[in-house]
């Protein structure tokens, strides 16, 4: 691959994925899209590129992009997040939606499944508190082989042991053969749609609480700075979004702002700047 056929690639996925990949990562781009090469029948990375540049391929378009998304995950992943949901979020929402008894998730980075899926575990033990209450967890990804993994709900033993307690496994999941599939009422709880977060997704409507995590990291900051004000504007008045341990808004947009008392939540500077977060819990989150 030439210097040149790396800089298309670059440009190519910046465009359609947001990916923004330094100089250093062309190992990375030989090592994922070489197995793309040779499911088309195509000889090298020149070739692909060569391919790309003349044709609007959408099987192949839609490979280079999947081949080079990171879908790395795991139930209740960096679990500070989710303690944070069943504290603070999830008592704050049902009292702010007490008389609305409805309650909208978006996972927008939920690869296959398992951060939607934890969440709505924690919603399940909640149960008795959302009795009669419209629960909707949305989990999106750009991935359709991720989420196609993610509907079927069926997980290897390596990946049910990797941040599930056992007594969730042996609660909300059936063994089949070697795997493990989840229960159809929490599948149930979460409706999966395709979603790149460069194209608009004001269709999926208003949440209540974001999960956008690990996925901002990837991206250059005008790519930041778009989705972040755009989930801005996704966000209830009073929502909640939370970002992965190393990601911030702070810098690239001011229509969000950290929350004082808990890491890696943010709100709406319109709601900050009326005194609704952390304390009023009529205010909502």
């Amino acid at each position: 691959m030439t210097e040149a056929d790396f800089a298309f690639l670059r440009d190519y996925l910046r465009k359609r994925s947001g990916l923004s990949l330094g100089a250093e990562k062309r190992y990375l781009v030989e090592s994922r899209l070489t197995p793309v090469c040779r499911r088309f029948n195509i000889a090298t990375l020149t070739d692909l590129v060569g391919t790309l540049r003349l044709s609007r391929e959408g099987a192949l378009e839609k490979a280079v992009v999947e081949a080079m998304t990171t879908n790395e995950t795991f139930f209740f992943r960096d679990r500070a997040p989710f303690d944070l949901f069943r504290d603070v979020l999830l008592p704050k929402a049902i009292a702010a939606r007490a008389s609305q008894r409805r309650l909208r998730i978006w996972s927008a980075a939920a690869s296959t499944g398992q951060e939607p899926y934890s969440l709505a575990m924690m919603l399940h033990e909640a149960a008795a508190q959302l009795a009669g209450w419209q629960i909707e967890i949305v989990g999106t990804d750009l991935s359709t082989e991720v989420l196609e993994k993610a509907r079927l709900g069926l997980y290897s033993h390596f990946e049910v042991q990797r941040g599930l307690p056992v007594q969730l496994l042996v609660k909300h999941f059936t063994q089949v053969g070697e795997q493990w599939r989840i229960s159809p009422a929490l599948a149930g709880m979460v409706s999966f749609r395709p979603l790149n977060l460069l194209s608009p997704f004001e269709h999926l409507g208003q949440f209540d609480i974001v999960y956008c995590r690990n996925v901002l990291i990837y991206f250059d900051a005008p790519t930041k700075t778009d989705v972040l004000e755009r989930i801005a504007k996704a966000l209830a008045p009073d929502g909640a979004l939370l970002l992965g341990a190393a990601e911030t808004v702070i810098g690239l947009t001011e229509a969000l702002v950290p929350d004082s008392q808990h890491r890696g939540l943010y709100r709406q500077a319109a709601a900050a700047g009326r005194g609704a977060m952390p304390h009023r819990l009529a205010a909502g989150f």
